[in-house]
């Protein structure tokens, strides 16, 4: 058995760019309207994760909505068990930061980069002509799913890496920011109040909603996208590519 690869640090330069990036606009006044696109898109993820495991639990994917705020609603055709209602209600904030992992790890080379970036627009753009719902979502996300097709096609291929990374991290970092609005009483969904999906998890799993099964839940959701941050970083130190040999120069005589 070989060893594992040894952590270089100097591979990690695009994915902790993209995160320092990603935690440095958090705190700007005007970061918020630059990270708005990636609110939107780490919206689509989530909610597009509630559909795939709605079609795995017999459930059937009917429709999404985006919505202007940034919060999102995924529809199903009918009804799941129990167990089927809590593999639902866990999807989104467990499956949005497994996307970021998958694109670290299609992310620390050049051509790869270029074919994750193509395949996302490719994606995006067919969910919502199919499964988007409302008129915002609609134009919202389908010109994102436009700009990142154009990306993948005419960025240049350190700049498709910097973007795929980029992605990655405002996945795998907004999964973690996201999931402190699962400890207050309600959520806002486009400007309505509607119980979480730590809600409906509670209910699947302990029967009841109280603060505390609710808080359970959200807490490990917390720790399963901190441990899936620590994975992509380990990833991007794998896969990026070795460093160039250095040069070699004549003896001098």
């Amino acid at each position: 058995m070989t060893d594992a690869a040894p952590w270089r640090p100097g591979e990690l330069r695009a994915l902790a760019l993209a995160l320092l990036a990603s935690l440095v606009l958090l705190q700007l006044p005007f970061g918020g309207f630059v990270l708005y696109p990636f609110k939107l898109l780490g919206t689509w993820l989530h909610e597009v994760s509630h559909g795939l495991v709605m079609l795995l639990a017999g459930a059937g994917f009917d429709r999404m909505e985006v919505y202007r705020d940034g919060s999102g609603i995924a529809f199903a055709d009918g009804a799941a068990g129990a167990f089927g209602a809590g593999a639902i209600a866990a999807a989104g904030y467990m499956g949005t930061p497994l996307w970021g992992v998958a694109l670290v790890w299609f992310g620390q080379r050049e051509h790869v980069a270029r074919r994750a970036l193509l395949a996302i627009g490719a994606v995006l753009g067919l969910t919502t002509v199919l499964f988007l719902a409302n008129r915002f979502g609609q134009v919202a996300l389908g010109v994102t799913a436009a700009v990142t097709l154009v990306a993948g096609v005419a960025l240049p291929g350190r700049g498709a890496v910097l973007l795929c990374n980029f992605l990655a991290a405002q996945a795998c970092v907004g999964a973690v920011v996201d999931i402190r609005v699962l400890y207050r009483p309600t959520l806002v969904v486009n400007g309505e109040e509607r119980g979480s999906d730590a809600h409906q998890m509670a209910l699947a799993t302990f029967g009841t909603s109280e603060p505390w099964a609710i808080w359970v839940w959200a807490s490990v959701w917390l720790a399963w996208s901190l441990a899936i941050l620590f994975v992509a970083l380990r990833l991007a130190a794998r896969r990026a590519p070795p460093p160039a040999p250095p040069a070699l120069r004549a003896p001098q005589p």
